[in-house]
Parts: C-alpha cells; structure tokens; sequence
C-alpha cells in the first residue's frame, strides 16, 4: 500500500513535503530497532528523497518487523517478490 500523491509522478521528483509526512507516519514500526534503522536514514536522505525511493520505502514497510529486520541485519536477501531498483536503493541507503 503506497501514497496516490506518488501516483503517475515520475520515480526521480522530489518527495514533497505532504508526501514525506505520510511516509514517515507509514513507517512507525513496532521493533524499537527497526525504528532506529529508519529515523537514521530519514536524519540522513528526508531533505533529497525522491518519489521513487518513497515508492521502495512503502513497500519495505509492507513487510513485517522479523522480516524487514532480517534485511536490515542481512541476514536474508531482498526477495525476488519484492525486489525492484526501487526497493534496492532504499534498502541501500538505510543500510549506509
């Protein structure tokens, strides 16, 4: 489940500033470390995200806790059902 503010948009726009707040709204998570991981990388990308990258974020947060954890430790790989360029760069730039 996305935003359709992001609907039609092209992946390289910048994220608005509605956008963006109901991005990080969506990805409040239950796993005090999982939280840890993605209010770092909001410090570090939220000022230059991009509808493409918050497009990737909304699918990692359709994940649950353990599995979206999993990725974060890699201790699993992006599965092939979810994995896009899109998803890819997100998970990238929460793991730098």
């Amino acid at each position: 489940m996305g935003d359709e503010l992001l609907e039609g948009l092209d992946r390289h726009t910048p994220l608005g500033e509605r956008a963006l707040s109901k991005l990080r709204w969506r990805c409040r998570r239950g796993l005090l470390e999982n939280d840890l991981f993605i209010e770092r990388f909001f410090n570090r990308f939220a000022p230059q995200m991009t509808v493409g990258q918050a497009r990737g974020m909304y699918v990692l947060m359709d994940l649950s806790d353990n599995d979206l954890m999993d990725l974060f430790m890699r201790r699993k790989p992006l599965g092939s059902d979810i994995e896009s360029e899109e998803v890819s760069e997100v998970l990238t730039m929460l793991l730098q």
